[in-house]
């Protein structure tokens, strides 16, 4: 196995980096307009900048800034996610997002963005600049990274990307450690077939993902709301008044 170092990365392969450059440039005529449209919708209902630049760690450990369109408010605590992130690290638990149990700090329509990937639109950038690719493991943050263990840093011996393994097959239903092995696996096996395969399962998983989101606003919507059951809507729309009733009764006797 390759140390993921900062100091030694060998060349992506040919056939990685030309499929990257292909797929990002036909996409841009569709990607373009879609964009402006997302930076039209944050800038009417957040003030602050549209895209959101936090640095990541990539290819055998290098740093770089990676660009997302900006859902959650400016200046908002990112402790409290650092905190949650660590927990996720070091139990067996399913890697649940903050967001999909409700967070504060997201703007409207920001959890749309982010439970359809529309949010990640300006790592594109990243990609035509090498710093990413279409499928790899997903950019970690320095923290995170400093908490890795030896042999979990395999994970960088491949270029980080906007997809992957792991988000096709299960994502946010894995453990930390399911994620990691996955990720592992891709970077040993990767292969054209296998990065066109990936591309492919990831419109299905989006939309398996935007399902599950929605499904969950709505449980905790209705936990939120647990005095309004569907036998209260039930009875509220079949009951009728009582002046309508006597006005009802009252008429029927001046018809006899």
């Amino acid at each position: 196995m390759k140390k993921a170092s900062s100091n030694y990365s060998p060349p992506v392969p040919c056939w990685k980096r030309a499929l990257d450059i292909f797929f990002a440039l036909i996409a841009l005529p569709l990607v373009i307009p879609l964009a402006l449209l997302i930076v039209a919708l944050i800038r009417s209902v957040s003030a602050g900048p549209v895209l959101f630049r936090q640095e990541r760690v990539g290819y055998f450990g290098k740093r770089f800034m990676c660009f997302k369109f900006r859902t959650m408010f400016v200046g908002v605590d990112v402790a409290e996610h650092q905190g949650y992130l660590c927990n996720l690290m070091t139990s067996n638990t399913p890697m649940t997002k903050m967001d999909s149990k409700g967070d504060p700090r997201i703007i409207p329509f920001g959890l749309l963005l982010r439970s359809s990937g529309l949010d990640e639109l300006p790592q594109l950038i990243n990609v035509l600049r090498g710093e990413m690719s279409l499928v790899g493991p997903r950019p970690c943050l320095s923290y995170e990274y400093e908490k890795y263990l030896t042999w979990q840093k395999e994970r960088f011996t491949t270029v980080p990307g906007l997809t992957g393994l792991w988000q096709v097959n299960g994502k946010n239903r894995t453990t930390f450690v399911e994620m990691i092995q996955l990720d592992i696996a891709y970077a040993r096996n990767k292969t054209l077939w296998l990065d066109l395969k990936i591309i492919l399962q990831t419109i299905p998983a989006l939309l398996i993902q935007m399902l599950e989101t929605r499904r969950t606003k709505k449980t905790i919507w209705h936990s939120d709301h647990p005095e309004i059951t569907f036998a209260d809507r039930t009875a509220e729309s079949h009951s009728v008044p009582k002046r309508t009733f006597a006005a009802a009764s009252h008429a029927d006797g001046k018809n006899i």
